[in-house]
């Protein structure tokens, strides 16, 4: 398993949630740099899942629109739980999302990549409010 895939697999409930958005209102804050706005959605689509804190809005993101084409909303967002921060691009189409990581850091860093992951893994278990699925 891929770090992409864990943060996509411990995020896809929240994902679900933000797709719930009007893709015009994405636009529209993206556009006009309404970057409260964007953290509110954030914040209130993990309250459900997340324990407070966990994931933000990181102040940036993008729509991918073309004539045709399915829009695809990309907001940066950040991830910090038990010593674990990453920062990555949530990639949101109507029916499909994708996490694409642009670091991970660790108060304690792990000796191999394998025990990365793990521990990548164990703080998105620890930060939920229940158990994903």
């Amino acid at each position: 398993m891929s770090r992409e895939r864990a943060l996509a697999d411990g995020i896809k409930e929240i994902a679900a949630e933000l797709r719930l958005v009007d893709v015009v209102d994405y636009i529209a804050f993206l556009r006009l740099e309404r970057y409260g706005n964007l953290a509110d959605i954030v914040t209130s689509s993990s309250e459900l899942y997340l324990k407070p804190g966990v994931l933000r809005f990181a102040d940036g993101g993008e729509v991918r629109l073309r004539w045709g084409e399915v829009p695809i909303v990309v907001l940066a967002l950040e991830f910090r739980h038990a010593g674990v921060t990453a920062h990555f691009h949530l990639e949101l189409g109507a029916t499909t999302a994708a996490v694409d990581i642009a670091h991970v850091s660790f108060e304690d860093r792990p000796a191999t990549a394998d025990e990365e992951l793990v521990a990548l893994m164990n703080a998105i278990a620890d930060a939920h409010l229940r158990v994903p699925e």
